[in-house]
């Protein structure tokens, strides 16, 4: 029980506790990653949006113990987001680590590596951190010589590894929902680029015509432009699974086999040219007031807030961090936005995107789009994704860049035939289905490891023999 775990300070159970580099050297478009707390995640560094530095300056930051080894925690330690981020160095990393990273190296014989790092995900730990910890009023941080008098319960190692080990189980799965989440978000975005900005079904069948194949072929190239397999493949999937075959047939049927011209370029025959605020019903947001209390105190109508898309890793909000009551709601114009919205942050910044499958209410932070008319849900996100460059040239403002619906109504769309927008609707419907089904299994697990946590770093929770 933890009335038997002693108490040590970090620096006796750390034989290293240091930071990044305290010098920012210059960015380049090729070279060597460096990251910095905004790159922090609970699962590792996220490099996708790194900065990149030349390779000599990566050198001298390695000689100089910028880069994390295997075994390291690592820490948020500059910014308002200081101590709220911990994560282990689970393998080898290419990367070099800005200071406002702080890199722990517990010794192996005296700490468990991920036990640390939970122990410092704890919400206690965290309050008692902040409240010790933390200096600097412009910018939080933390002085690492004060952290090394952090004091914390250190159980046996074999149960240290017990408590890393029930959790990191959750963890694991956590993070294999979010691998196949991105995963999932990838075909739908592939599926979108081939049809609806490449036109490869139609060039396919266009390709194949000019060749002086038959129609009947050229039906067949766009079945292989939409699948990606070539005839081999396609004569086993027909006598394998024929129901899947002619699902395919159908859906190369509904592209056209010749372009036309149109004032954005080239665009498949049938489709037309519009505005994107004649296909969606463009509706904006409000706060009740925050003074009023009858607009919060048990809120049950979920409000959106830009803030709530900027902590998705998923383009689809199914919660939300703060609620409105029914008076609240009645502040609002726009009253509860339906399932299948399309939200994009209109400002600070512009160009969060998600689509709700919850009714929500939003603030004035955003373009929403209800889709009810030929272009689905599922097609305008993408679309806003893909046209997420012009839509921020069109955002104004001196302080901050804000884009009005008198701005976003008049960007050019496409509009493909209904045929084809039913295809592509009821093929990403699914995966959409398969990836709110894993985010929500992931909030689940997440609210388990977060109840399980406190009780298992004070020892209320005993592990059986099986668990160490």
């Amino acid at each position: 029980m933890s009335v038997d775990w002693p108490i040590q300070t970090l620096g006796e159970v750390c034989e290293k506790i240091t930071d990044g580099a305290h010098n920012s050297p210059k960015s380049v478009d090729h070279g060597k990653p460096m990251a910095s707390v905004k790159d922090l995640t609970r699962f590792g560094i996220d490099l996708s949006n790194a900065r990149l530095i030349s390779q000599e300056d990566f050198e001298k930051l390695v000689k100089q113990g910028c880069q994390p080894e295997v075994g390291d925690v690592l820490i948020a330690k500059d910014g308002n987001s200081a101590l709220d981020t911990v994560c282990t160095v689970d393998e080898p990393t290419n990367v070099v680590l800005l200071s406002s990273v702080a890199i722990l190296r517990p010794h192996k014989d005296k700490l468990d590596s991920d036990f640390l790092k939970y122990y410092f995900s704890s919400k206690q730990v965290i309050e008692y951190l902040k409240n010790n910890f933390i200096s600097g009023a412009a910018i939080p941080r933390v002085v690492l010589k004060d952290l090394r008098k952090a004091e914390i319960k250190v159980p046996p190692l074999y149960i240290q590894k017990g408590i890393s080990k029930k959790l990191r189980a959750l963890d694991d799965k956590i993070k294999l929902n979010n691998q196949i989440n991105d995963t999932l978000e990838s075909i739908v975005q592939a599926i979108f680029k081939s049809w609806f900005v490449d036109f490869e079904p139609v060039k396919a069948k266009m390709r194949a015509l000019q060749a002086g194949h038959s129609n009947n072929e050229a039906e067949h190239a766009a079945m292989r432009a939409i699948s990606g397999k070539d005839e081999t493949e396609l004569k086993q999937l027909q006598q394998q699974k024929p129901e899947y075959f002619v699902e395919l047939t159908k859906t190369a049927a509904v592209f056209p086999s010749t372009m036309e011209e149109s004032n954005l370029g080239c665009i498949p025959e049938g489709w037309t040219i519009s505005e994107i605020g004649n296909e969606v019903t463009v509706v904006g947001g409000g706060t009740p007031s925050t003074k009023n209390n009858e607009f919060w105190d048990g809120g049950i109508f979920l409000w959106a807030t830009p803030k709530d898309l900027s902590n998705l890793r998923e383009k689809v909000l199914i919660d939300t961090e703060r609620k409105i009551t029914e008076e609240g709601l009645k502040r609002i114009s726009s009253g509860l936005l339906p399932v299948n919205t399309v939200l994009m942050s209109s400002r600070a910044p512009v160009g969060y995107l998600a689509i709700a499958k919850v009714p929500l209410a939003i603030n004035q932070g955003f373009i929403a789009m209800n889709c009810n008319k030929i272009l689905s849900s599922e097609y305008v996100l993408q679309w806003c994704s893909f046209q997420m460059d012009e839509i921020k040239q069109r955002a104004s403002g001196t302080t901050f860049a804000e884009i009005s619906k008198k701005s976003f109504n008049p960007i050019p769309v496409v509009v493909p035939m209904y045929e084809v927008i039913e295809k592509f609707t009821n093929h990403v419907k699914f995966i959409y289905s398969k990836i709110e089904q894993n985010i929500q299994e992931s909030m689940t697990l997440s609210q388990l490891k977060e109840s399980l946590l406190p009780k298992l770093l004070s020892g209320e929770i005993e592990l059986i023999d099986e668990e160490y």
